[in-house]
C-alpha cells in the first residue's frame, strides 16, 4: 500500500461528487404530488438524500404504505431520468480524483443510490475506472449503518485508520463514526453545516477546491 495517512478515500456520490442533491429533493416532492401525498418540505426531502430507499420513504413520506413504494419509486425515477442529462460533476471533481489516484490513493464510493443508478452515473461521467470498489444502497445496510465501509475494508484489505470518508450528509458522517473511520464533510451538498458539525468531522470544506487543498495537506 502507498505510504499515505489514508491509503483509501471513500466518497459519497450525490451531493459530494455529483451536483444532484437539489434535483433529488425536487423529484421526491414531484412524485409525492403525483400520488396525492403530503409533500415533504425541502429540508425533509434533502435530509433523506443518501439513505437507502426504504429508509428514505419511511422518513420523508410516513403516510406512504410500503406496498406503494414501487409506484412511488417508478414516478421518482421518471422525474430523475428526465433531469439527469442536465446534471454534472461538481467543478474540479475529475481533476481531484485523478490527482489522488496519481498520488497512490485507492478510491471508492459508498452511496445510497441503487447499483443500477450508480453504474449509469459511472458510465455517463466516465469515472467508473477510477474506483477500486463501491457499495450501493440496495446491496447492504443503509447509511448510517457502518456496513458499506466495513465491507469496503474487507474487500480491499484495509483497517479503519487507513480510510477517510468524504460526504455531504449526516448519514455519511454517522456511518463513518460507527465504523471508526475519520471523515471530512463537504458543506455544498444536501445537509447544512450545523448538522454536519455535530459529528465532529476532521474538517468542513465549502468547495471542491478546499477539499483538494485539505487532502493535499492532510491526506
Amino acid at each position: 500500500m502507498p505510504d499515505k495517512r489514508y491509503p483509501l478515500i471513500v466518497f459519497d456520490w450525490d451531493g459530494t461528487l455529483f451536483d444532484s442533491a437539489a434535483v433529488i429533493a425536487d423529484c421526491i416532492q414531484d412524485a409525492a404530488r403525483d400520488m396525492a401525498l403530503p409533500v415533504p418540505d425541502r429540508r425533509t426531502a434533502s435530509h433523506v438524500i443518501g439513505l437507502g430507499l426504504n429508509d428514505s420513504l419511511r422518513l420523508a413520506l410516513p403516510e406512504l404504505a410500503p406496498d406503494r413504494y414501487p409506484d412511488f419509486l417508478a414516478r421518482y425515477r421518471r422525474y430523475f431520468v428526465e433531469r439527469e442529462d442536465s446534471l454534472s460533476l461538481f467543478s474540479g471533481v475529475a481533476e481531484l480524483l485523478a490527482e489522488l489516484a496519481s498520488r497512490g490513493h485507492l478510491l471508492a464510493v459508498a452511496t445510497g443510490k441503487p447499483r443500477r443508478g450508480l453504474d449509469r452515473a459511472f458510465a455517463a461521467s466516465g469515472l467508473g475506472p477510477m474506483f477500486a470498489a463501491s457499495r450501493c444502497g440496495d446491496e447492504t445496510n443503509s447509511k448510517p449503518h457502518p456496513a458499506m465501509l466495513l465491507e469496503l475494508m474487507a474487500e480491499l484489505g484495509l483497517r479503519a485508520p487507513q480510510l477517510l470518508m468524504v460526504g455531504d450528509t449526516s448519514h455519511d458522517l454517522g456511518m463513518a463514526k460507527s465504523a471508526g473511520v475519520e471523515a471530512v464533510a463537504v458543506t455544498y451538498g444536501a445537509h447544512p453545516i450545523e448538522t454536519l458539525r455535530e459529528f465532529a468531522p476532521r474538517a468542513c470544506v465549502a468547495s471542491v477546491g478546499e477539499l483538494r487543498q485539505w487532502l493535499t495537506t492532510n491526506g
